[in-house]
């Protein structure tokens, strides 16, 4: 086996690459070589290249086609060159249709017969024609030069391509990665280890502190590898992440027996996240506060202080609905499935707590459960206020009472 050879083998068997991927690599680099420093722009090169010798076959490879009348071909270059142009300011790529009208003739890959013949006198029509080039004594000394580099680059492209894979495992999944710096365009660059990361503008958190090094948990949004190389897109924002959260610190979530039927977010201030369980012997909210609170203060934690509202999941909308509406006890819920909205009466002394600061309660319900929410207050003055922002401004809510707090009375638990 000649150096080359083992080369080439230890490249594959270290880094899992095809050697038929790589020998095809090489011969490629080998041909575009040939043609720039011992050929031309219209030279369709080809390369045997035999690793064990060292020795090389070099070829112009063409497909033989009709005699084109040079005029012809002018006036159709000319033309499908006006017609390109059209198409390009209707922003749009020609079809074949277009152009099948045209004659085209590609000097790089085709040759007309009359010339063929002239090579090869019984040449026919849709033939390969395969023309021997000869190879001069430098070249050898570029091939191994050329073999060089080529196995150098196929090594950084196996590393980008492990990388990438090994990230594609865990999107969906939540990661470390520390701070680096912010490009020109507001996104965050986070060091991921083997290679780097992108927090875009929506889907930083604005009361998060992105402090050079910190090291903070992301979200793998997505996972593909793009010209330059791996573009791995990260989300401190997405409420996706909270899920994972919960998998991670609560056992009866990971294992099944406690499911999330869904979550509302306005990432940085406020989560509310229903769950249910088949189970009669496990109270779902309850496993997810954990003992004095200590698995949802992890939580809180993980989401740097956001807080979090457990909410009890019910298949009756309207029950559904009072527990979205907590810590604010709900009087009583009616709806129009027609339009899908539902109004919500509450105690005057409940009012600001249904809407939230700035409307965010009432909204964070009406995005849970999928219902527009009208909050109305029964008795003293007449007030209104919707999910989508419409009617009385939102109030500051009252303070939490111990008797407003926990999963007793809301159905949910907030630190």
């Amino acid at each position: 086996m000649s150096e080359i050879t083992k080369a080439i083998q230890i490249l594959c068997d270290d880094k899992g690459l095809d050697y038929n991927i790589v020998m095809e690599a090489l011969e490629s680099a080998l041909a575009a070589a040939y043609r720039k420093d011992f050929g031309n722009r219209q030279q369709n090169i080809k390369v045997k290249f035999d690793p064990e010798t060292g020795d090389m076959e070099v070829w112009d490879e063409k497909v033989v086609v009709e005699d084109v009348d040079p005029e012809e071909l002018e006036r159709s270059q000319t033309e499908l060159t006006e017609r390109r142009e059209q198409a390009r300011k209707e922003q749009r790529e020609l079809s074949e249709e277009e152009i099948a009208d045209l004659v085209r003739f590609n000097p790089k890959t085709d040759i007309m017969i009359g010339e063929a013949k002239a090579i090869k006198p019984n040449a026919e029509l849709g033939e390969t024609l395969v023309i021997p080039l000869e190879v001069p004594g430098d070249f050898g000394r570029m091939a191994a030069q050329t073999a060089k580099q080529v196995i150098i680059q196929k090594l950084r492209e196996a590393e980008r391509t492990a990388v990438v894979e090994d990230f594609r495992k865990q999107q969906g999944s939540i990661v470390f990665g520390f701070v680096q710096r912010f490009d020109r365009s507001g996104s965050l660059i986070v060091d991921l280890g083997k290679v780097t990361g992108i927090v875009p503008p929506a889907e930083q958190v604005r009361r998060d502190h992105y402090k050079l090094g910190t090291r903070l948990k992301f979200y793998v949004v997505s996972v593909d590898m793009g010209l330059r190389g791996p573009e791995i897109i990260l989300s401190r924002a997405d409420k996706r992440m909270v899920q994972v959260i919960f998998e991670q610190e609560i056992p009866e979530i990971a294992n099944g027996d406690v499911v999330i039927r869904g979550i509302a977010r306005e990432a940085g201030n406020r989560s509310k996240v229903a769950v249910a369980t088949d189970d009669e012997g496990i109270d779902p909210i309850g496993s997810c506060i954990g003992q004095r609170g200590s698995r949802i203060t992890t939580i809180i934690d993980e989401l740097g202080g956001e807080k979090v509202d457990i909410i009890q999941y019910s298949d009756d909308p309207a029950q559904y609905i009072k527990q979205a509406l907590s810590p604010a006890k709900v009087a009583e819920v009616s709806l129009n499935p027609q339009t899908k909205e539902a109004a919500a009466r509450v105690a005057p002394d409940q009012f600001s707590l249904a809407i939230g600061r700035d409307g965010q309660n009432v909204r964070l319900a009406a995005e849970l459960s999928g219902w527009k929410i009208k909050v109305e207050e029964i008795g003293g003055e007449a007030k209104i206020a919707t999910s989508d922002g419409d009617g009385v401004p939102a109030e500051e809510p009252a303070p939490e009472t111990p008797e407003t707090e926990g999963k007793e009375n809301a159905g949910t638990k907030e630190e």
